[in-house]
């Protein structure tokens, strides 16, 4: 937990203060436990290294903060994360500029690109749509182009995803969400190729970006499970699919892992499980929506994912009858809940979403 190392020469002190990413000077540039689970999740992700930052929005900020400058130009896709699409529109008064793409299919990206193009930014799949991305159609496409391959891999986690197989030049995680499982740290990686983590290193330093030891421990106890908790969970969120696809009060269900999903076959290419979210529309309003929340049982009304609680997110809601209107409302229907499936029973799961569904009808 030491924030300082003591050294027993002033030559050695210099020497350390020289070095890249030191493990044993001061806490920002880096910490034993830390630089331990970085290599851990490097590991898993297949990278060179990995740094560990303190959120997963963190990871993101500090990952385009490096790599793209006043007058670059990056492409995202305009179904991410709410806030994620927020950070792009704040960067923007710094001089950076953004394309948004409905979709990342190889025609729509190769109209985007632009010659300041620097970053192509995917999240796949995205959070709350599940819309997915073929990764290894947008890396062919940006090959010869000057721009890098940045991958939200957050949903999916590095145990269903390794869009460093692919080719991807970096990919970015939220530890929070299925690293951490439990709800109880807040953590962001980003991972790749050693020359990019070092151009992103310093910029971290600056900005203090850094994730405490403490958080690291509590990552690394996550990941332990963390196999064990991801497989329970792609099995409950298709049973819950199947079964939310099957239920009269439920309009549309997305999750790539049925069939019917625009992008199932993408998933099935490109990832080892389906991931523990999902979402889907009511067959109602807003209020119809928010009855069903209120009778849920067992799920639990909380913003986050990859829990070993089950927890549902209404997302219109954080808007809804406001004068305040995020770039997410335009794809995000009033009567959309996600779920984050946990490691509950499937069956009970599927009983309290029937049961509240119909109570709310």
């Amino acid at each position: 937990m030491s924030v300082i190392f003591t050294r027993s020469s002033e030559a050695l002190f210099h020497e350390l203060a020289a070095v890249p990413r030191p493990v044993k000077f001061y806490a920002r540039y880096g910490n034993p436990t830390v630089d331990r689970v970085a290599r851990l999740v490097a590991e898993m992700a297949g990278a060179d290294g990995a740094l560990l930052t303190s959120s997963g929005m963190a990871a993101i900020f500090t990952t385009i903060f490096a790599l793209t400058g006043a007058g670059d130009h990056v492409v995202v896709p305009s179904q991410a994360y709410g806030e994620t699409l927020e950070l792009f529109e704040e960067l923007q008064r710094f001089g950076l500029s953004a394309t948004y793409l409905d979709e990342m299919t190889p025609a729509k990206l190769t109209g985007a690109l632009q010659p300041n193009t620097r970053v192509v930014y995917v999240e796949t799949p995205t959070n709350p749509l599940l819309q997915l991305t073929d990764l290894a159609a947008v890396v062919e496409t940006c090959r010869d182009h000057d721009c890098l391959v940045v991958v939200d891999n957050t949903v999916a986690s590095c145990v269903n995803s390794r869009p460093l197989e692919l080719g991807v030049d970096l990919v970015i995680e939220s530890g929070t969400k299925s690293m951490g499982g439990h709800s109880d740290v807040v953590a962001g990686s980003v991972a790749g190729r050693k020359e990019l983590l070092e151009r992103i290193w310093w910029p971290q330093v600056l900005l203090g970006c850094v994730l405490s030891p403490f958080d690291a421990w509590l990552l690394q106890r996550g990941i332990r499970t963390m196999p064990l908790r991801v497989a329970r969970q792609n099995h409950t969120a298709l049973v819950l699919a199947r079964a939310l696809e099957a239920e009269p009060g439920v309009r549309d269900v997305y999750y790539p892992g049925l069939a019917s999903h625009p992008g199932h076959q993408i998933a099935c290419r490109q990832m080892d499980g389906y991931g523990g979210l999902l979402s889907f529309t009511v067959d109602g309003d807003f209020e119809a929506t928010r009855r069903v929340v209120e009778a849920l049982r067992i799920c639990t009304y909380a913003a986050s994912l990859g829990d070993v609680h089950t927890l549902v997110m209404h997302p219109a809601a954080g808007w809804w009858g406001r004068d305040f209107t995020p770039r997410e409302a335009a794809h995000v229907p009033g009567n959309l809940l996600r779920i984050s499936v946990g490691i509950e029973a499937a069956e009970d799961v599927v009983a309290d979403l029937r049961g509240a569904l119909r109570a709310a009808g």
